[in-house]
């Protein structure tokens, strides 16, 4: 009744293959998209866009970053903090360097400069893997985060070390610094997201996130049917630093404003980052929206109920936060490894069944 793919018939192989072959799925994508784009920005306040939709938008391209990595490829990485860092001191640079470009373009160079720093420190993951991988990346978000905190040219110079985003309009709107409009951020964002998870929802169903899921399932069987392990390392190491030098650029420069590394960027932005796609699922484009949402929204509900209203104190309430989101992961890699995007699929199951037993 309320899920069926009864009468969805399909005529081609093309039809077969798309992103929803079901028609009920695909609607509901469509209406999710208009509702993103024709409703939220003329209902969006300075509270919601810095506290919920910024942050989710954000940290989802991240997610979705990593989880190329670590879910789709079997790459263990700890570096998502530095990769961002790098994608917003490239930003940072090319804006004052190049005031007279888009910051559109800006943010997409960002990416690809953080994309060929991933694979410089991707190339460890042709030897080793596991532990010692996610080691070799911890070292990287470490190196990456020193490197902009004693080179004073990626800060250019200034004498506190902290980097500022200069006033960038599109359209004749503020997008960053002090001016900026909530909604024309929110949407620069968004297309940003959209694009995004449009590009690696392609890439995973395709030959390349083939070759990734081959390699994560068993490299040496993906290699000897052919499967070339250097080309699959690398460019999921790419692509995933793409994506998060993206997340990066977005984060510094309409997000916050103003960055120091070593407080934005640091070692507890890669935990993050790992948490969502943990809680969200693995090896899920879904789920990398899922985990952010989860892990955006939650200190948002517990501030404004254990604060606002039972008027706990803040650190308790941040503790408590604390403490829930090690329980869920707890119990998600013991109960359910694939998160909650394994509860949704697990759900629309028994929706196709209802109301018979499952």
């Amino acid at each position: 009744m309320f899920y069926r793919e009864a009468g969805d018939f399909k005529t081609s192989y093309v039809d077969d293959n798309q992103t929803f072959p079901i028609k009920f799925d695909r609607w509901r994508y469509y209406a999710v998209l208009a509702f993103a784009f024709g409703v939220v920005p003329f209902i969006i306040n300075d509270y919601w866009a810095n506290a919920v939709l910024l942050p989710f938008l954000i940290y989802a391209i991240a997610a979705i970053g990593l989880n190329i990595l670590v879910g789709y490829c079997g790459q263990v990485s700890l570096g998502t903090g530095g990769f961002m860092a790098v994608g917003a001191y490239a930003t940072y640079k090319l804006m004052t360097s190049f005031p007279d470009i888009n910051l559109f373009f800006h943010i997409i160079i960002a990416g690809g400069i953080t994309a060929v720093v991933g694979v410089l420190f991707g190339l460890p993951s042709l030897r080793i893997k596991g532990f010692y991988l996610a080691v070799a990346t911890l070292a990287a978000q470490f190196f990456l985060v020193w490197l902009f905190n004693r080179v004073p040219w990626f800060y250019n110079y200034s004498a506190s070390g902290q980097i500022n985003a200069p006033e960038r309009t599109i359209f004749g709107h503020a997008i960053s610094g002090p001016a900026s409009e909530p909604w024309a951020v929110y949407l620069f964002c968004l297309v940003f997201t959209v694009g995004c998870a449009i590009l690696a929802r392609n890439l995973t169903r395709g030959t390349v996130g083939r070759k990734w899921m081959s390699i994560r399932d068993m490299d040496i069987a993906a290699e000897i049917i052919g499967v070339n392990p250097l080309g699959a390392k690398i460019t999921a190491f790419a692509v995933s630093s793409f994506f998060i030098g993206i997340s990066g650029a977005l984060f510094f420069a309409v997000y916050l404003g103003a960055v120091e590394v070593g407080e934005v960027y640091g070692i507890n932005k890669s935990f993050l980052v790992l948490f969502m796609i943990i809680i969200g699922g693995l090896g899920s484009i879904f789920g990398s929206f899922a985990g952010a949402a989860f892990l955006v929204c939650m200190p948002v509900l517990l501030k404004n109920l254990l604060v606002g209203t039972l008027g706990w104190p803040t650190d308790l309430a941040a503790h408590l936060e604390l403490m829930i989101v090690g329980l869920l992961i707890i119990i998600f890699l013991i109960a359910e490894p694939h998160g909650l995007a394994q509860l949704w699929r697990v759900s629309k199951e028994k929706l196709r069944l209802w109301p018979f037993p499952h």
